[in-house]
């Protein structure tokens, strides 16, 4: 199988040249990517169908206490003992790869997450699935960018256009796909690039219209036009909606802090799988996905919210709703924090959905001004918090116009994106995807210095084979040893590798060329403290910041065990950064 496809590997090179090549990549990463979700949503489907057929809507059902937690559990196994690797968080993991990884996915996340994700979903975790295909995706592209001995940038292309045929085929959206790839992912991609990654979302599209139908993934038919009356209340939604956003994002911040201190898989299992299946119980949209939820919502069918629930048949309603709010960033980020894997696009249309629900219920309920739609109000408010939570307004607007058919309200979406956006920035600069890398400094932004810092490596400029001076070394001898060297600043090295120092043979001339002392002074006396000593794992940004700082030409490295690795020349540095940026300069 290998030698099969090496060989068509080669026949394809010999053929194909530069945009060729890419553009035919590109074309195989939508196939790729689009059958693999099409495979996630079908095992999803299944999984749910057969565990919850049958059920009585009119009461209550046990099985709610039980199915998220075996879903978790089997997840969790799975992932710790067949993938042995950490698959969640599936956009912050791109998100690392490109930003420290040279675009280095690895071979199993084309499946893995695959696998994972719809035991957890399935068996009714509170999560989504596109965070997984996304990954999947991207996993796809960075293979085969791999296979193909593409570059670094181009790798990074196919890595976007994973991703986008990840949102693309899922949601039978090509425009939110490309979006989400600029936005989310944050690639400085430049026009000529546009093209492989529409190759990939058209071809994603397609493939899932070709299997799945061309019926948009929600039935929305607006019975009114959207009026100037409405834009009062949709200015308050877009702030209610950043508000609710920023909880979601400080809620998941801070349930992931308490579950990093839990050690061992069996108890962060068995914490977070009953918390989440006692909430799947008391409330069962939370079961899943919550498609189903958003489908009733836009059809009119708010009593089926609950289905199944101990409120079933009472008039608490927007009362259960209110608990939703409350309670859906718990029972997602418990899901993931236990062992499961899954996303958070799904949570954040569903919050959104059932946000604008409860907002225009009680609008109208109130008789503030003119009534808006709870239809109209729905689609706004998963607008509204998709693109607060992920920092992506661009993406949002059109990805419900696209999965609802809705473009008759792209004004009004704009204006509601805009406005939770606004709204959570205040608060929050960063997404809750790329939070974990902005805290560290591995963050790649569309600002050009900024990004190829973050994707400058320290081990590519550190000098490891410098010269080392023992602490009991002579005058004498390190005179001898250094006469031939062009550095002026040596480090103090003791027999265990540790640095002690540094010697700067500026602030020592007056005693280095008296014979008569040579055998006077060890390096341990001469030597001085470094102006600042830099972590092998420090962000580039730091390495920088030090120099400009202390106007120095070198630093010392050190590791996590202050073993000395070697030292940094700022030459070097400047050099290997000016490189950089020609290369993600050209076309």
């Amino acid at each position: 199988m290998k030698e099969i496809i090496e060989k068509t590997v080669q026949l394809i090179e010999t053929h194909l040249k530069g945009k060729q090549l890419i553009v035919l990549l590109s074309f195989l990463v939508g196939v790729f990517t689009a059958l693999a979700a099409l495979v996630l949503k079908n095992l999803i489907d299944l999984i749910e169908h057969i565990l919850t057929q049958g059920f009585d809507i009119t009461h209550i059902n046990w099985l709610y206490l039980v199915y998220p937690s075996i879903g978790v559990l089997l997840s969790a196994l799975f992932i710790r003992f067949i993938v042995k690797d950490d698959i969640g968080h599936g956009v912050t993991k791109i998100l690392f790869a490109i930003s420290r990884q040279q675009g280095k996915i690895k071979k199993h996340n084309c499946w893995s997450s695959v696998i994972a994700s719809s035991i957890t979903i399935g068996f009714g975790g509170s999560v989504g699935a596109e965070s997984p295909i996304v990954l999947t995706g991207s996993a796809i592209g960075s293979s085969l960018g791999r296979i193909f001995r593409v570059d670094q940038k181009t790798l990074f292309l196919l890595i976007g256009c994973g991703a986008a045929g990840a949102i693309a085929g899922i949601f039978k959206a090509p425009f939110a796909g490309l979006l989400f790839t600029l936005e989310v992912l944050m690639l400085d991609l430049t026009m000529a690039h546009l093209v492989p990654l529409l190759v990939s979302c058209v071809t994603a599209s397609i493939l899932t219209f070709a299997i799945r139908g061309f019926d948009s993934m929600f039935v929305f038919r607006s019975v009114v036009e959207f009026k100037i009356s409405y834009v009062l209340p949709v200015i308050i939604l877009g702030v209610l909606c950043g508000l609710i956003s920023l909880y979601f994002t400080k809620v998941t911040e801070a349930i992931e802090s308490i579950f990093r201190k839990i050690k061992g898989l069996y108890l962060k299992w068995l914490i977070g799988g009953a918390i989440l299946s006692t909430l799947v119980f008391l409330f069962p949209i939370l079961y899943g996905e919550g498609y189903s939820t958003i489908h009733d919502l836009l059809s009119g069918k708010s009593e089926e919210l609950l289905n199944n629930s101990p409120f079933y048949g009472t008039r608490m309603l927007l009362v259960v709703l209110g608990c939703i709010i409350v309670f859906k960033a718990v029972a997602t980020t418990v899901t993931t924090s236990a062992g499961g894997c899954g996303g958070l696009f799904a949570p954040s249309l569903f919050l959104g959905c059932i946000s604008g629900f409860l907002f225009a219920s009680l609008w109208n309920m109130w008789g503030l001004i003119s009534p808006i739609p709870t239809t109209i109000s729905c689609l706004l408010g998963m607008a509204a918090v998709m693109a607060a939570v992920m920092h992506a307004p661009l993406t949002s607007i059109f990805l419900i116009a696209e999965i609802s058919g809705g473009y008759d309200l792209l004004v009004p979406l704009m204006l509601v994106a805009v406005i939770s956006y606004i709204t959570i920035n205040i608060f929050e600069r960063h997404s809750i995807y790329s939070m974990r890398l902005a805290k560290k400094g591995e963050l790649v932004t569309h600002h050009k210095d900024q990004a190829i810092l973050t994707l400058m490596t320290l081990d590519s400029v550190i000098d490891k084979y410098c010269m080392r001076l023992a602490p009991n070394m002579t005058l004498g001898q390190m005179v001898h040893l250094i006469a031939k060297e062009k550095d002026n600043i040596f480090a103090v090295v003791d027999g265990a590798g540790t640095l002690r120092g540094i010697i700067n043979l500026r602030n020592i001339r007056k005693v280095l060329f008296r014979q008569e002392l040579y055998g006077v002074f060890t390096a341990e006396q001469l030597m001085e403290d470094a102006p600042d000593i830099i972590n092998i794992n420090a962000p580039m940004t730091h390495v920088m910041d030090s120099f400009d700082k202390f106007g120095v030409e070198v630093l010392p490295v050190v590791d996590n065990n202050s073993h000395f690795v070697g030292i940094i020349h700022k030459t070097a540095l400047f050099e290997a950064y000016r490189q950089m940026l020609v290369d993600f300069s050209e076309e």
